[in-house]
This record gives C-alpha cells, structure tokens and sequence, in this order.
C-alpha cells in the first residue's frame, strides 16, 4: 500500500540477498529519493529505464567489506518513520545523526528531498520519511 515503504525494504532484501541490483516502479518522488541516497553514498547508481507507461528505476546496490572479507550491504536495515496514519515531522534543531553519523534519515523538505545532515546545515525541517543503516 504504501510506495516508500516498499521501494526501501526491497532495496534492503535484495542487499541482504548480495544481489548487485534492483528495479523498482518508476515515480518522480521515488526518484528523488534514491538520487539522495545515492548522493549521500548509500547506492552505486540510480538509472530511469523505458519509456511512456513502462518506466522503472534501475537501482545498483552498494556493498562494504568487513573485517573477514565479506561483502555486506551498505542499507542493512530501515525504518520507516512517516506513515500516511501518522505523519512525523521534524524542526531544524531536533534533527539528530542516525547510528552516529553512520546511518541516513531522509526528509522531505521544502527545498526537496535532503538527508539529516543536509537538512541541518540549510536549517530546515520537514517530514522524516525514514532511516537507513
């Protein structure tokens, strides 16, 4: 039922599954959404695929070594925090880091779609989506 919800826990089981990519049903905010992950270097790439009515999002994960030279993905968990029963949003100055700094909350703003740090540097609130780490 809910889009953003989906789009985030497959990107997550397909990391979880060592897939090296995922497609996804094409929407401008989705989009948006996934060009800030991969700004924010969450995601290999984002590509748009088709044309017209078959258009879809073509996703390339993200994958760090660990200590025993195993792949793990870089999302390995989410959570959603806005839902369309219960919307949450934050001010500027209650935003904090996500896991320390090693996580990502993403908003929606009304300068677009920013990550926690982005949001704090340009001072402005919004509605947090969710979380990934």
């Amino acid at each position: 039922m809910d889009p953003i919800s989906n789009m985030i826990i497959q990107i997550k089981n397909a990391g979880l599954m060592n897939k090296e990519s995922v497609v996804l049903t094409h929407s401008k905010l989705k989009y948006a959404i996934l060009d800030t992950l991969h700004k924010a270097g969450f995601v290999t790439s984002v590509t748009k695929k088709g044309k017209k009515v078959v258009r879809y999002i073509e996703v390339v994960l993200t994958y760090d070594q660990d200590a025993m030279g195993n792949k793990r993905p870089k999302i390995s968990d989410v959570k959603r925090l806005s839902k369309s029963s219960k919307r949450v949003y934050m001010k500027a100055g209650v935003i904090r880091p996500v896991r320390s700094g090693y996580g990502v909350m993403i908003l929606s703003t009304p300068k677009g779609i920013l990550t926690d740090k982005q949001a704090r540097e340009q001072k402005v609130g919004g509605e947090a989506l969710f979380t990934a780490w």
